[in-house]
């Protein structure tokens, strides 16, 4: 497949690439730096260099051209609101149009819990990170696209295990983000897989074995 990745210079999107590469798919990405492209493109990645938060959709449309599926995978990690908003929210929104306007019909976005951190008391500017996503989110499950959200919980930096936790709820604990891109690539791998909200923990089941059964749980609900 022909993937562009919105938050290729991340750590879950550097990761993505490296799965989707190994199995022979075309990754291109977004980047806003000429150093981090001369980097991907050392590695014979494509990229686009621009800033998400100043294009326009159709700036966008013109980067994602030829795509069969894009992954939005970047995030401002609750930082400022004004971030935030041109990140989480707006880059979601911009995206879907832009997906319109290229005539790319597969969206992914790689969000939040919605309980993450819920026993905490967060700084305000947090709890906007989260509304935020979920607006987006609202956004991309009202599009005709065929679209998928993926909920990781607690992202965190050590080896995956390769086994996971995955279905329409899911407790919160943690998983890495090498498990988070793992299963990623898998579900992009799955067309059975679309019009769908997973959400994604650290677990006792292989990960082509829980994305089998997601898919296999769609068929259910279609009544294939």
């Amino acid at each position: 497949m022909n993937i562009f990745i919105i938050g290729i210079t991340g750590r879950i999107g550097r990761l993505l690439t490296d799965h989707l590469t190994d199995r022979g798919d075309t990754v291109r990405g977004l980047t806003r730096s000429t150093r981090d492209q001369a980097e991907f493109a050392a590695a014979g990645i494509d990229t686009h260099v621009a800033d998400l938060g100043a294009m326009t959709p159709q700036e966008v449309a013109a980067a994602v051209a030829d795509a069969d599926v894009i992954v939005f995978a970047a995030g401002s990690n609750g930082g400022g609101r004004s971030v935030t908003e041109a990140v989480d929210r707006d880059g979601v929104t911009k995206t879907i149009e832009a997906a319109h306007l290229a005539g790319v019909r597969r969206v992914a976005l790689v969000s939040v819990f919605p309980e993450a951190w819920r026993e905490r008391q967060l700084p305000a500017d947090e709890e906007y990170y989260f509304a935020a996503k979920k607006e987006a989110e609202v956004a991309l499950t009202h599009s005709n696209l065929d679209w998928l959200i993926l909920r990781p919980s607690l992202l965190a930096d050590d080896a995956g295990t390769g086994l996971i936790a995955l279905g329409p709820a899911e407790a919160h604990g943690q998983i890495s983000r090498g498990d988070v891109a793992s299963t990623l690539a898998q579900i992009l791998h799955e067309p059975r897989i679309n019009r769908q909200i997973l959400e994604l923990d650290n677990g006792d089941m292989r990960i082509d074995v829980a994305v089998s059964r997601a898919a296999q749980n769609r068929d259910r609900q279609d009544g294939r």
